[in-house]
């Protein structure tokens, strides 16, 4: 994935103070931010353009009260060929010497009237997730009840289907067939669908159906976290299920590891609703309400009522 500069100006919606179309298409590489504090004293040994210049009100106080010639050479080294924007915090004025550089070495400017830990927060995440690197897999993703559910299994063993049922039942598709997944931190995985199959769903027999035209907006979502997988695989009665929900099998996609449930599938199963139970099931564990540890609570219990009974 590559990020522009124009598309960082339109999503984290920041002023245009200068640049060209051109310019705009300039590439943005890393989502490190740099706050050029010690370069505004010309300390330049270990100075980073290639990143994104956050100027807040520290370094816009410090500048502001160089004399016009300093301000105007300390900025000509600030601004590289590397450098792809510079970026003016909290609605701070545009000092002459900034925009002469820019003109100069051909530099985009940008302005917003957010704080300077928040606005580069913003933009952290923001180029966090557009520049992380993709993993593809193959299965459905929708989101139910909230919770981001990648739906894997065996070809033609209906996992395309079993979506359009989920999103009958009021749950969001996110996408089919090839899922693109990040992993956002060390522990968080996000999912979202690639361009072309954006709402679409692939259903055998019928052929390629846009979600969104048929049941509205509310049934797509354009990306979701990835919070549990559930495979589907044909029940076979030599194979042994978790009956219990005590198994401990797990997805590990871009290093993260989230849980995995399988699902034997069967004439007479209605797979939707097993994997709804799965998704609340998992959001319950997650709130501290173990309904395993609870039966095995109560079995034991019932083990030792009955140990005392015999004595």
């Amino acid at each position: 994935m590559s990020v522009k500069v124009k598309d960082l100006l339109q999503k984290v919606r920041l002023q245009l103070i200068y640049g060209s179309e051109e310019l705009l298409d300039k590439e943005i590489t890393t989502s490190d931010i740099s706050r050029p504090g010690l370069e505004m004293t010309g300390y330049f040994d270990y100075y980073t353009p290639e990143r994104i210049q956050l100027i807040g009100m520290k370094e816009w106080s410090y500048l502001m009260k160089m004399t016009s010639h300093n301000r105007h050479q300390v900025l000509l080294k600030m601004f590289q060929p590397t450098t792809p924007v510079v970026i003016i915090a909290r609605d701070l004025e545009i000092p002459d010497e900034m925009m002469q550089a820019a003109q100069e070495k051909q530099i985009v400017i940008l302005r917003s009237h957010t704080a300077t830990s928040r606005l580069s927060g913003e933009i952290s995440s923001y180029l966090d997730s557009r520049l992380a690197e993709r993993t593809s897999v193959h299965g459905v993703l929708m989101d139910i009840y909230g919770m981001g559910v990648l739906i894997q299994g065996d070809s033609g063993i209906g996992k395309s289907e079993t979506g359009l049922e989920l999103v009958k039942r009021g749950h969001r598709l996110v996408a089919d067939d090839r899922v693109d997944i990040f992993a956002k931190d060390e522990m968080t995985l996000w999912g979202e669908p690639a361009e072309i199959l954006r709402h679409l769903l692939e259903i055998r027999g019928v052929g390629i159906i846009d979600v969104m035209s048929l049941y509205g907006a509310s049934a797509v979502k354009d990306s979701s976290q990835v919070q549990i997988a559930v495979y589907l695989e044909n029940y076979d009665v030599n194979k042994t299920f978790d009956r219990l929900g005590n198994g401990s099998d797990e997805l590990e996609i871009a290093g993260v590891r989230i849980p995995r449930v399988r699902i034997p599938v069967k004439t007479g199963r209605n797979i939707s609703v097993v994997i709804e139970a799965a998704a609340m099931n998992y959001r319950a564990k997650e709130m501290g309400f173990d309904a395993t540890k609870l039966f095995e609570e109560r079995l034991t219990n019932l083990i030792s009522q009955n140990e005392v009974k015999n004595d």
